[in-house]
């Protein structure tokens, strides 16, 4: 583990909103939403009334009644954010980009031309305000989970450093779920048994966070409360999964509810994956039920897919047994459909027609091909003439309630 304080975690503020307040002046100082039927980025203006990311567009304007709905500008989030890159890649090659407005950057080798770490941030900074017109936060710290930690701390628009030694001391008295990996779910089951803070984390015994969150979670989240992370920066590198989720608002936990979500959800990851010739053979569906509680089913198929009517198959059967697990769950907020174990797309393997049950559902098989060369068609129709001008009679087009691709895209690693 690296002992001097040299990896830096920068985060634009409020990207997408602070975005477009830059391009439209009138809506400096105002709370703002990206988004329409679901909030995709609040200002900090909205977020001091509770706005969010992910929430619906209603619940946000009973939250805030002068809540500004905006579109979104996708082609300038892009330029923006790849221009804050550029200005942490003048100062280091060791730059891992982990979405359009944040990344790591190790600047250990360039402190004999730039200065000290807290130096370097300081005039990165700098720049992005003069350059940019936008705010970015910054954390320096000797690991990179520390970093990002730091940087959520110096929201909005500052800087902490944390010092070699002083690690443990500035972790002790912060929330929980600053932790990477501790969502709303495990904070809630920690909050329970007194776990408030990282600094009670630290302190509660191995077999004890085990039994609470299982050996895997427990293990990581033991190390990382000790600050004890070995990740390097990874200056490339793909992302081994692919995933899109929609916000329901609260809705019957019905097959007329979640079988068109999926479908839709189903159509954006596997055109993405068809985009990179990249198929995955793990499908992973996520159900957030009305209390926010949130269960996930995983299945690993034979063979990789990348077709939408077989992703969207696979994920409706997962769905069914998550909410047979669940017989009182009566509503649903949240759908999510994920792809992992990714694989470079290879020729086909045929498969012998023997009327098994499971037979659509394999790529090489003949309903599978047809699917697969429908999908192709779709992708090349709207590669010309854009995503509305070709589409699938079991998905709405255009649906309000899934995230737009551009956004997503954006905010994804590439695959």
């Amino acid at each position: 583990m690296q002992t001097e304080a040299t990896i830096l975690h920068a985060d634009l503020d409020a990207f997408y909103a602070s975005v477009e307040q830059l391009l439209d002046p009138n809506l400096r100082g105002k709370p703002i939403a990206v988004g329409g039927g679901v909030v995709l980025a609040a200002s900090y203006e909205a977020k001091a009334f509770g706005v969010h990311g992910g929430m619906s567009g209603r619940k946000a304007r009973e939250l805030c009644p002068d809540l500004i709905f905006v579109g979104g500008h996708f082609k300038d989030y892009q330029r923006l954010g790849d221009a804050a890159i550029a200005v942490l890649n003048e100062f280091t090659p060791l730059v891992e980009r982990i979405s359009i407005d944040e990344a790591f950057a190790d600047v250990k080798g360039c402190t004999h031309l730039f200065g000290s770490p807290a130096e370097i941030a300081a005039e990165i900074r700098r720049r992005v305000r003069a350059e940019l017109g936008l705010a970015i936060s910054i954390g320096v710290a000797s690991t990179k989970h520390l970093a990002k930690i730091a940087s959520q701390v110096a929201k909005p628009d500052g800087l902490v450093v944390v010092a070699p030694g002083s690690e443990l001391a500035f972790l002790e008295h912060l929330p929980v779920d600053l932790l990477w990996g501790v969502g709303p779910a495990t904070k809630a089951r920690l909050n329970a048994t007194g776990i408030i803070t990282i600094g009670q984390l630290a302190k509660t015994p191995g077999w004890s966070l085990a039994r609470l969150l299982g050996p895997a979670a427990g293990e990581k989240l033991t190390a990382l409360a000790a600050n004890r992370d070995p990740r390097k920066i990874r200056t490339a590198h793909r992302a081994q999964s692919a995933g899109a989720q929609s916000a329901l608002g609260k809705k019957p936990a019905e097959e007329r509810i979640f079988r068109p979500a999926l479908r839709h959800l189903a159509d954006r990851v596997a055109t993405r994956l068809r985009a990179k010739s990249r198929p995955g053979r793990t499908v992973t569906v996520r159900v957030r039920f009305a209390d926010m509680r949130a269960i996930t089913r995983s299945v690993t198929l034979d063979a990789p897919i990348a077709a939408t009517a077989i992703l969207a198959e696979v994920a409706e059967e997962l769905v069914r047994v998550a909410l047979a697990d669940h017989p009182d769950e009566r509503t649903i907020t949240l759908l999510a459909i994920s792809v992992s174990h990714l694989e470079k797309e290879r020729p086909l393997q045929l498969e012998f027609p023997l009327g098994l049950a499971d037979e659509k559902r394999k790529p090489g098989s003949r309903i599978g091909i047809a699917r697969f060369t429908a999908d192709r068609a779709v992708d090349r129709v709207r590669n010309r003439f854009g995503w509305e001008a070709a589409g699938y009679a079991s998905v709405a087009l255009g649906d309000a309630r899934s995230v737009p691709d551009e956004f997503r895209e954006l905010a994804e690693k590439e695959l």
